[in-house]
């Protein structure tokens, strides 16, 4: 294990407290409630609490540690409170795209449809994502924190809440077309990249960063989330289903379309372009076998890791330009190298 694996182990193990003590007294007063909805919330805090790596609370965490400050119980309620928005997006992420799974265990709706039917599943999940909004904001207003820190805060969640709503909105539509590389990055900017910006600008405006600190790290952020996305869809395509998890090629068998398959379209002649729709029909490991080799052969993946290897580079430079400490800069530095590093393991 890595050195900045490490570190989000240590770190995403606080978050994991923080969040269970939360969940502890959520459910205590949901099972007051009603029965099915203390069951509601059981599930949730099993959702929440599956193992992961915590990227965007520990983001948050190591950007206000960057600055000189302690880790204490506000910025752990903090952080508690960015996974909590984190997990509220990924419930409705799994009932758009129709997952079943989630980390190893069944997604809401999945969990819901299997007591009843679907309505009672989809229905079930719409709500429950709005819970968890709800217990996100309700754990960034009790952190203690300064009254104008936490308004500032919370206006942030707020803003990349309905940032990510619209990319997924626009994400969506792309299933029904096919987007050019400029339409693809007017979506990816409200992604992964409002995610990380809005995790590091959480921890840097609590630790009182300067303005031009900010600046700065918002800027990373957008690379960072752009290098990252990249990287996720190649590995979505590309990775096996041991290295993965999940079965591989669940994006394209969706339609969805990553940037590598963005490329494709324009750099791949129309016949070799069929072998997307024919995975998409058929789904077989054979035809993902070709889609895989039609997007080496064309350049298409190249092309994309090339941009992912751009941005990476880009967000490494400008965090060397913050004022955070030299121990935060190389978590992130090697976090980065890694997601570029990993580009090389698929071809």
């Amino acid at each position: 294990m890595s050195a900045w694996e490490k570190t989000l182990d240590s770190y995403g193990l606080l978050v994991e407290e923080k969040l269970s003590n939360l969940f502890e007294r959520e459910v205590e007063s949901a099972v007051a409630y009603h029965v099915f909805i203390g069951k509601l919330y059981e599930d949730l805090r099993e959702y929440v609490l599956r193992k992961g790596k915590r990227l965007a609370s520990c983001s948050a965490l190591l950007t206000y540690k960057g600055f000189g400050k302690m880790v204490d119980d506000r910025i752990l309620t903090v952080c508690a409170g960015v996974e909590l928005y984190r997990h509220s997006i990924l419930v409705h992420d799994d009932l758009v795209d129709n997952d079943a799974v989630r980390r190893g265990g069944s997604s809401i709706q999945e969990t819901y449809s299997r007591i009843k039917d679907q309505k009672l599943g989809e229905g079930v999940a719409v709500f429950a994502g709005d819970i968890l909004y709800t217990l996100a904001l309700k754990a960034l207003s009790s952190s203690g924190f300064e009254i104008e820190k936490t308004l500032r805060v919370m206006n942030v969640l707020n803003d990349a809440f309905r940032a990510v709503n619209e990319s997924q909105v626009l994400d969506l539509a792309f299933e029904y077309g096919n987007p050019d590389v400029k339409e693809w990055y007017v979506m990816a900017s409200k992604r992964a990249a409002s995610l990380f910006k809005a995790s590091l600008t959480i921890g840097a405006l609590l630790a009182e960063a300067s303005d031009n600190d900010l600046h700065i790290l918002r800027e990373a952020a957008e690379h960072m989330g752009y290098s990252f996305d990249i990287q996720d869809d190649i590995i979505d395509t590309f990775a096996s289903e041991e290295q993965y998890g999940r079965s591989p090629g669940g994006d394209l068998s969706k339609r969805k379309k990553p940037l590598h398959v963005v490329y494709a379209y324009a750099m791949a002649d129309s016949q070799r372009l069929e072998t997307i729709e024919t995975f998409a029909c058929n789904g077989t490991e054979r035809h993902l076998g070709e889609v895989r080799e039609m997007l080496s052969y064309c350049g298409a993946l190249e092309a994309a890791k090339s941009r992912s290897r751009e941005h990476a580079e880009a967000a490494k430079k400008l965090i060397a330009a913050t004022n955070m400490t030299d121990e935060v800069k190389v978590f992130f530095m090697s976090f980065i190298d890694y997601v570029n590093e990993s580009l090389n393991w698929y071809r």
